[in-house]
């Protein structure tokens, strides 16, 4: 596997594909600057070696048009700002202007380029226009782990043209290194923590990882499939009763390779949706009709707290309550705070999905857990076993 760390860049132009992808305000502000920040240091390794740096990125969805609310000069001066570097701008990805801004570039140098997406042999995978990206430089960096799932022309065709001048940046790099940790290295015992709405969602994640883990805590939405197929009273929360006969399966076959299945014993139910309804403590499989459950209860937190300080290898993937409600956040709080304590203790954590990445910025673990995946779709897809097509095409 090669990194950054596998070349010298002096006097060499790299082409980086980053993931710039970030949230824009109404004035075109960026909200939001963490993936920005993500690749500061592979594009900073490239300049102090003495090379120049040519980032390439999708910003939105333009589906192959023009779209300036989406042109990446928006974020340019953000982008410089964090770097450290007069971040230069050039209007298109590819063709001739765009090629003599390139070799006009000198080391120490930053030039990106705009939205990738304004052309829709971007997401086709289109060959020619990969060979074209291809141009602008002569070591391939991909730095864009929430893209490399997706065979794109500047994720994984353009590879093809950089045999032996290829390698992961610094962020792609702790990514798939994160995930090795998870699911192959990982000192014992390996814990996954599942919430989310739906088992359909997860199931092969949770058919991959069976293999991988000591212990299963499920949360969130998914607790009343299995509590209603085991025969519990779920009243009116939600459960996808066809998915009844699947939760039953991985319980047994959790049971046949000695996975421990924790599911909450005690829920605080809610006469409403809403975070000012009526609420109360029942057991899990005792919850009244026109009552649903909204978060773990205090006996399931405990029992949760006390599978997370015995792990030393944790994977969180999905929230436990709604936790975008201020009265149903407690669960998904108190778990934060206890893979907090077990990685101060020297677990190894990591917190991947969407909604699990927004309730750990929302309530502050970032920097309490070891580390927080970048890529939702990617993240989701190695943990379900698959070889991503931008991870791939650095290693063929």
């Amino acid at each position: 596997m090669k990194t950054l760390n596998d070349f010298n860049f002096e006097n060499k132009k790299a082409l980086i594909r980053v993931d710039f992808n970030v949230p824009l305000d109404g004035d075109l502000n960026v909200t939001d600057t963490n993936r920005i920040e993500a690749a500061k240091p592979t594009i900073l390794k490239v300049i102090e070696d003495g090379g120049s740096a040519v980032l390439m990125s999708h910003l939105g969805r333009p589906d192959g048009k023009r779209n300036e609310k989406l042109s990446l000069k928006h974020i340019c001066s953000k982008v410089s700002g964090i770097i450290g570097v007069d971040v230069k701008f050039i209007e298109d990805c590819v063709g001739e202007k765009v090629e003599s801004a390139v070799a006009a570039l000198r080391p120490g140098e930053v030039l990106l380029l705009e939205n990738l997406r304004f052309h829709k042999a971007e997401t086709e995978g289109d060959k020619g226009f990969a060979k074209q990206l291809a141009k602008l430089g002569d070591i391939y960096v991909n730095d864009a782990f929430g893209t490399a799932h997706r065979a794109h022309a500047s994720t994984t065709i353009v590879a093809e043209f950089f045999p032996g001048q290829k390698c992961f940046g610094g962020l792609l790099a702790k990514e798939i290194d994160a995930i090795e940790k998870v699911m192959r290295t990982g000192e014992k015992p390996v814990l996954a923590i599942l919430g989310g709405a739906k088992v359909s969602s997860k199931i092969t994640i949770i058919e991959n990882i069976l293999d991988k883990v000591d212990h299963l805590i499920i949360g969130g939405g998914m607790t009343y499939t299995f509590v209603k197929a085991q025969g519990g009273q779920v009243g009116d929360s939600i459960c996808e009763d066809d998915k009844m006969p699947l939760a039953l399966d991985i319980l047994k076959q959790a049971k046949e390779k000695g996975v421990k299945v924790h599911i909450p014993v005690d829920v605080l139910a809610a006469n409403d949706f809403d975070n000012n309804a009526d609420t109360q403590v029942v057991d899990v499989d005792k919850i009244p009709e026109g009552w649903q459950g909204l978060d773990a209860g205090p006996r399931t937190l405990e029992n949760f707290k006390s599978v997370i300080l015995q792990s030393k290898t944790i994977l969180w993937n999905g929230p436990i309550g709604v936790f975008e409600m201020e009265n149903f956040a407690k669960g998904t709080i108190a778990v934060g705070n206890a893979i907090n304590e077990a990685t101060q203790s020297g677990a190894f954590s990591l917190v991947g999905g969407g909604d699990s990445v927004a309730a750990v910025k929302q309530f502050g673990f970032e920097n309490k857990v070891s580390y927080v995946s970048t890529g939702g779709g990617a993240m989701l897809e190695s943990l379900e076993g698959k070889t991503l097509p931008g991870i791939a095409a650095i290693l063929g």
